[in-house]
């Protein structure tokens, strides 16, 4: 039964316009759901980490495109060895090298090789492991178990020491090839992870929702359950495109990697090293630009990283 007032006992109502409940409980119809991309980019251009590497990226990459804009004529047509191992100077603020080669030149027509076999190899791996890991993590069964023990023997083999065996008996060693020998060992951590992502997803309301509704697999798995997927591959790319600059950098630092014909900063710290002792500024160049080009990288995919973390979003 219902509480009832005791006798004398006054009972006070409020006003409609003292109680806004309009202003609480209004909920704005107009305006968009968040998404997880939006979420993501709203956690990155917060950061400062973000706009930093962004930046040097750009720079980068607007060097690797377009070195003409900071230097006049091609490294090889300034070879002289009366400058060998000289100074710097006007116009050759690096100074140059035992051959007489501007180092400034050199430096920056050399980001054109580095760069663009970490960028094909990121995109070889991220589409080969991508598609490798969809499969056999949505499709599961012998599938699964056949492209997940090929993938295990290829991560079994380092991936600088794959490359490094196979890039010696290659003939003709061009930046495409260096990518594809590159991708050819690193792709199972990418079909790790995207294995792992479709698992998850696979078991989904939505999954389920677009079974009932008597979706083809194939269609689910392509318009629903790989762009959920993504996001993990993404930001594991993001890092390990710094990485595979530095392995082609390895490689030809070795000899096993671009010829000498080819500049890249690779080459350009291997023949340094005659003039190590002498004239280490030459070594230094090139390696600096290696190592902010992969800091850059590294910066970047750990914001994306705790960006399309939601872990991270929550915290």
């Amino acid at each position: 039964m219902p509480n009832k007032p005791h006798p004398g006992q006054e009972h006070f109502v409020a006003a409609t316009e003292e109680t806004p409940l309009r202003a609480v409980d209004a909920v704005e119809v107009r305006s968009k759901p968040r998404t997880t991309w939006g979420d993501a980019w709203e956690t990155m251009r917060s950061r400062p980490m973000f706009w930093v590497s962004s930046m040097l990226i750009f720079v980068v990459i607007f060097v690797a495109l377009f070195p003409g804009v900071f230097t006049n004529e091609p490294p090889a047509a300034q070879c002289l060895l009366v400058n060998s191992d000289g100074p710097p100077t006007t116009g050759h603020p690096f100074g140059f090298t035992r051959q007489g080669c501007d180092v400034f030149s050199r430096v920056l027509h050399g980001s054109q090789a580095s760069v663009l076999v970490g960028v094909v190899a990121t995109l070889m791996v991220a589409a080969f492991g991508s598609v490798v890991g969809a499969l056999a993590g949505f499709y599961g069964g012998w599938l699964d178990a056949v492209l997940s023990r090929l993938a295990d023997i290829f991560f079994a083999i380092p991936t600088i020491l794959g490359a490094i065996v196979l890039m010696s008996v290659v003939a003709e060693r061009t930046p495409l090839v260096v990518a594809t020998v590159i991708a050819l060992f690193a792709w199972p951590q990418i079909h790790r992870i995207m294995r792992g992502a479709v698992l998850s997803a696979r078991q989904s309301d939505y999954v389920m929702a677009s079974q009932a509704l008597g979706l083809s697999p194939f269609r689910i798995l392509v318009r629903h359950v790989l762009p959920n997927a993504v996001a993990p591959v993404i930001a594991v790319a993001t890092v390990a495109l710094g990485t595979y600059i530095v392995a082609e950098a390895t490689l030809s630092f070795l000899g096993v990697g671009l010829p000498p014909s080819v500049m890249s900063w690779g080459n350009d710290i291997s023949q340094a090293r005659t003039s190590l002792l002498t004239n280490p500024t030459v070594m230094a160049y090139p390696a600096a630009a290696l190592s902010l080009t992969v800091l850059s990288f590294l910066m970047l995919g750990d914001v994306v990283r705790d960006a399309l973390d939601p872990k991270e979003r929550m915290r």
